[in-house]
């Protein structure tokens, strides 16, 4: 232990009050007080209920966050559908109560629970998993030569999921183009 730490391992209820610390020396004595709460719940989701829908791009990887509020720390358990989820090659439930899932199909669609339980009691939360087609870069800008007081085009086009925007971004070594503030300069044409 540090010099002047307290640790107290395996809290209890009876652990609770309040504390002082005194620092004392041969020129005088100081104090120092805390108050220790103990603090024991069961899981609720009420003020972090999960979310009712999540999206997942085709092919790629989501995490469906569960942070129900507990004391002392829940376990953690899915389910899709009736299902219950188990730890495998593409599904990995995290210490946290995150559910991962990676190389998203749409066999990977539907309602997924998560259960949190402790010794206080138990709580779930349920949201619905959709796939989109993920977005994909079809024509990348290509590298130009220009003699210098020309003008330049570099072209992006992308396909997306047509149930989302899509919003096109430039950047300039690593700095995002403000075509407001730099229209004398920039121009963007979206077709």
């Amino acid at each position: 232990f540090r010099k002047g730490e307290l640790r107290i391992q395996g809290l209890t209820f009876e652990d609770a009050g309040m504390y002082q610390c005194i620092a004392e020396n041969a020129h005088g004595i100081i104090y120092a007080n805390a108050e220790l709460k103990i603090v024991a719940s069961p899981p609720t989701f009420e003020l972090n209920p999960m979310k009712k829908k999540i999206l997942a791009a085709k092919g790629g990887r989501v995490i469906i966050e569960c942070k129900p509020k507990a004391a002392p720390k829940p376990k953690f358990s899915w389910s899709k559908g009736t299902e219950l989820l188990v730890n495998g090659s593409r599904i990995h439930i995290w210490d946290d109560g995150s559910l991962e899932i990676i190389n998203v199909t749409k066999l990977d669609e539907g309602r997924y629970t998560c259960f949190a339980e402790n010794n206080r009691g138990k709580a779930n939360s349920t949201g619905v998993l959709e796939m989109t087609e993920a977005t994909r870069i079809t024509l990348a800008p290509l590298n130009v030569d220009v003699t210098v007081g020309e003008n330049a085009t570099m072209q992006c086009i992308a396909s997306h999921d047509p149930t989302l925007d899509l919003t096109f971004i430039w950047s300039l070594n690593g700095f995002v183009i403000d075509f407001e503030k730099e229209h004398e300069h920039y121009e963007r044409n979206v077709m």
